[in-house]
């Protein structure tokens, strides 16, 4: 512990005693009834008092360093996926299991272990089930890497066959790790005899009485000379068949196949490769895809007075949802077009003599999506729509982020995309004040730097017979090329907008009670979700009702739910179901009036895991000799702990801890004035001089 100063020099210091001296000179120099001691010890102890006091003035800061002492941490990321069981190779599992169990035990109090297991995310302590459908070898060193940054991480161990279906290359992750990574090779890099569909590509929707292509890889290794079959079925019923003959050892070939579109909904096509004598696994022989068969496309039409990269943008991500087709028209050529013949309609930034050519549109029960910027005529957009009022005195703009309402409820937006959302760049809106209608419910609102408004960003109206919406800004482009370059997709941009075009044109026919699912076609342990909409004899939108609902799968086991409420809807989250396929029926009571609705989903497997059956130790032996580690066969698992020991950079770090306080925070200084001036009072009072 020592003493620093601050802003004040340390000079100040010296006249602290200077100044205690002459306050008790001051004090006692007047002759009083005192012996010459206890003259002298008064004296002193005001001098001492009041040098103390001068010094808390000064204000001197106490630094005191303290050492703290991190043991080295060792991480340890087990492979919890179901290809480390479907190809083992021939060494037995304990060797490494018993590794990983025994590691702090073998290491010692010296070393900290702190163990997990991933699949497609990551999980605390160890875990050999091996169940995992999918695996995310980056993900896992991701969170690995967040988890305990700014710790003395020692080493990492890593074991798993280097096989992933999720996620990035895990090298690159690797590379932020600044310790040794020891990674253990499971499975067997050597091929064996194994057919299988490596991949299917297909398109999820068809329509009606068309013919369809589907593309299927399919693989054969160490069965030359054998004869695959190939067979897909429909429903159950067979539709096409092919011998193929192997002529190698590695045989991949893409074979097309041709299927027609029939019927009416989702259809499941199973893909099979019929399997050979001594085959190492039967599980990748078979693929199961569903195609949802429409019979016709709903068309959404978008006008605009200028091309604009937004158009682009908005066509199609609408597009990507195969339900909705778009026409992209100039407001040049309104008059030519049949309104009558889309479902919904979307004006993008028009001008005043924009909206008098689209006025007959406008006195349409179509609804219609307005999309405001910086090109609007304002005064005709507000005309125009009773939604979202803009006052602007002059024609600037600004930049404005999207912030997600979190009491929305027309429809439903996944997490990710909300999270996405709130991250993109800002869009360009008027300068300006903003209003709403009372009944308007608003999706996103404008955030202006680092400031949150109540302005609109995106709002919707629909509890009347008219649907209509309003995006008071523009720069849609800057989100999809954001996205695009953060995750290399565009997920979050073409979900609200086919969302919000799903929500315009959703009771088009006036239908009364609709229950939709999120999707038709669900991946196994995803969350199934559903929406719920209830019209009164106004098409209102109303939710006084119950609503239930009774899902049932192919052995008529039935699954029973009561919607939740959530703003006028409703909506439900019924959980992950076992795969299979579903009816439901819902139904409500309005009055004297019963209302049901159908539907179908489907719980797909997901056999990722399956399909790659060589592990591949490459990718293990790049990430370990790249980090100063070194990569491990099961069998040598037992020296992991000496190999850490000896690792001369995998040690104990000693943190150094400076710690600075004002002189007046330590509390033996107020003890110590209180106990010297009440010292000095009992001494004068006894004295007689109080």
């Amino acid at each position: 512990m020592s003493i620093t100063w601050g802003s004040v020099s340390g000079w100040w210091a010296l006249l602290c005693p200077v100044v205690g001296l002459l306050y008790a000179w001051l004090m006692y120099r007047q002759p009083v009834q005192l012996n010459k001691t206890l003259h002298y010890i008064l004296f002193a102890v005001r001098a001492v008092v009041v040098t103390i006091l001068a010094l808390l003035l000064v204000s001197p800061l106490i630094k005191s360093t303290s050492y703290q002492a991190q043991k080295p941490l060792v991480l340890v990321a087990q492979d919890n996926s179901e290809s480390i069981k479907l190809f083992k190779d021939s060494v037995s599992a304990n060797s490494w299991t018993n590794a990983l169990t025994s590691l702090q035990k073998q290491l010692g109090d010296k070393y900290e272990v702190q163990e997990s297991h991933f699949d497609k995310t990551l999980h605390n302590n160890l875990d050999f089930s091996f169940s995992g459908k999918q695996t995310d070898i980056s993900n896992a060193l991701h969170q690995l890497n967040d988890r305990y940054i700014n710790r003395n991480i020692g080493a990492v161990i890593l074991a798993t066959d280097g096989l992933y279906n999720v996620g990035a290359d895990p090298s690159y992750e690797a590379k932020n790790f600044k310790s040794a990574i020891y990674t253990i090779a499971l499975g067997d890099t050597v091929p064996r005899r194994d057919l299988l569909i490596s991949n299917v590509n297909y398109n999820k929707t068809a329509f009606l009485g068309n013919d369809f292509i589907i593309e299927v890889l399919a693989e054969a290794y160490q069965s030359n000379g054998e004869t695959m079959r190939l067979t897909v079925a429909e429903d159950g019923r067979q539709v096409y068949s092919q011998n193929i003959t192997v002529n190698s050892s590695a045989y991949k070939e893409v074979i097309p196949i041709k299927l027609n579109a029939d019927k009416k909904g989702v259809r499941r096509f199973t893909i099979n490769v019929a399997p050979v004598k001594n085959e190492l696994s039967v599980q990748n022989n078979t693929e199961t895809i569903y195609v949802e068969v429409l019979d016709a496309r709903q068309k959404v039409l978008l006008l605009y007075d200028a091309p604009h990269p937004d158009v682009s943008v908005i066509k199609q991500a609408i597009e990507s949802n195969k339900n909705y087709e778009v026409k992209t028209s100039l407001t040049a050529d309104a008059g030519t077009l049949k309104v009558n013949d889309y479902s919904a309609i979307i004006l993008y930034q028009l001008s005043a003599d924009g909206y008098n050519k689209v006025n007959p549109i406008l006195q349409s029960s179509t609804p219609v999506w307005f999309i405001a910027g910086t090109q609007t005529d304002l005064q005709a957009f507000n005309n125009a729509q009773k939604l979202v009022r803009v006052s602007a005195g002059r024609t600037e703009s600004q930049e404005v982020f999207a912030e997600p309402v979190p009491g929305f409820s027309a429809f439903t937006l996944s997490d990710s995309t909300k999270n996405k959302l709130a991250k993109m760049p800002p869009l360009m809106a008027a300068f300006g004040n903003y209003e709403i209608n009372g009944d308007a419910l608003v999706l996103l609102k404008q955030k202006i730097g680092n400031v949150s408004t109540a302005y609109p960003l995106l709002a919707f109206s629909g509890n009347t017979g008219k649907k209509a919406a309003v995006l008071t800004a523009e720069g849609l482009w800057r989100w999809q090329l954001a996205e695009y370059r953060e995750y290399c997709n565009h997920h979050a941009t073409e979900e609200l907008l086919t969302q919000a075009i799903q929500y315009l044109t959703a009771n088009a026919n006036r239908q009364r009670f609709r229950v939709y699912a999120s999707k038709n076609v669900f991946d196994e342990g995803e969350d199934i979700l559903l929406n719920a909409e209830l019209y009164n004899d106004a098409l209102e939108l109303i939710n006084t009702p119950d609503v239930s609902i009774e899902l049932k799968n192919t052995d008529s086991k039935k699954y029973s739910f009561v919607f939740s409420r959530n703003g006028n809807s409703y909506q439900l989250n019924a959980g992950p179901l076992p795969v299979d396929e579903y009816t439901y029926t819902a139904s409500t009571t309005l009055g004297k009036q019963r209302f049901t609705a159908n539907g179908r989903l489907t719980v797909t497997q997901l056999n990722l895991e399956a399909k790659q059956s060589a592990a591949n130790h490459q990718l293990l032996r790049s990430i370990a000799q790249g980090s100063g580690g070194k990569m491990l066969y099961p069998s040598q698992a037992g020296h992991l702990a000496q190999l850490i020991r000896q690792n001369e950079n995998v040690k104990t770090i000693e943190y150094e801890d400076k710690h600075y306080s004002d002189l007046i925070d330590l509390k033996w200084v107020f003890f110590a004035l209180l106990l010297l001036l009440s010292t000095e009072w009992f001494l004068r009072k006894r004295e007689g001089e109080v």
